[in-house]
């Protein structure tokens, strides 16, 4: 096993990991950072009424902890590693993983804290937002040239840009000839429901895509005032895949 070399400390390889590390002593006293936690606590200490990332050094960290008391008593049997997602004032969220360091006798001396993916919390509820329009509307490839958009819960204008924008850079990028818009899921229907399908339906058409639609239940039919005759209509997703398949052999 090679050795650290005598002209490389400690204090350097910590600084090299690119994360945010703390050390504090038993009584959850703050004694050391690295680098990289000096220049993310240089924007978190104004929030604590401190000026300077080093004013924390010392103080202890029940100040992080909206119920101390509580963390105390998880941190007394704290044996191995464990890992936890915290929220700093209301202003940023970060994975963290709290370690305790063990003497030559076995007994914890010190615990080392690691923030890992610090963001701002706009950007985690900005984060949040983008996978929950993922995940509601999935754009999934079911043949050589065609895409299925399941679509489920309300259709609002937010819903609807990201899916037009989404599914014309899939059918542009993969040479997608039919997209089957899945409307079993869709629970509300209005007028505005209806706008927004023929949006859908005409900026596909711009890219040279055919809009297949799939499970119109006769509520929804029912429900239109105004529906664009030219656009298909299916009762289901295998009758519109049945009908892609007929026509892109």
């Amino acid at each position: 096993m090679a050795l650290m070399t005598s002209d490389l400390t400690m204090t350097d390889a910590l600084n090299s990991i690119g994360e945010s590390i703390l050390l504090a002593d038993l009584n959850y006293d703050l004694v050391w950072m690295n680098d990289e936690a000096k220049n993310l606590f240089t924007k978190i200490a104004p929030l604590f009424g401190y000026e300077r990332a080093d004013d924390l050094i010392g103080e202890n960290m029940d100040k992080f902890h909206t119920n101390p008391e509580r963390q105390r008593e998880r941190m007394k049997r704290l044996t191995e590693k464990h890992q936890v997602r915290i929220n700093i004032k209301n202003k940023f969220v970060a994975d963290t993983v709290i370690t305790p360091m063990k003497n030559n006798e076995g007994e914890t001396s010190y615990y080392t804290i690691m923030l890992m993916d610090v963001t701002t919390k706009a950007e985690e509820e900005e984060r949040k937002d983008h996978l929950i329009e993922s995940l509601s509307m999935p754009i999934l490839k079911v043949w050589d040239h065609a895409v299925a958009v399941p679509l489920i819960g309300d259709l609002d204008e937010k819903r609807v840009d990201h899916l037009i924008s989404s599914l014309l850079k899939e059918c542009t990028e993969g040479d997608i000839q039919y997209a089957l818009i899945d409307l079993s899921g869709i629970h509300k229907f209005n007028d505005q429901f209806s706008r927004h399908l023929r949006q859908l339906n005409q900026s596909l058409q711009l890219v040279g895509t055919e809009c297949l639609v799939v499970g119109m239940t006769p509520k929804l039919a029912l429900s239109f005032r105004y529906f664009d005759k030219g656009l298909k209509t299916f009762k289901n997703t295998y009758a519109g895949l049945r009908y892609i398949i007929q026509h892109d052999s």
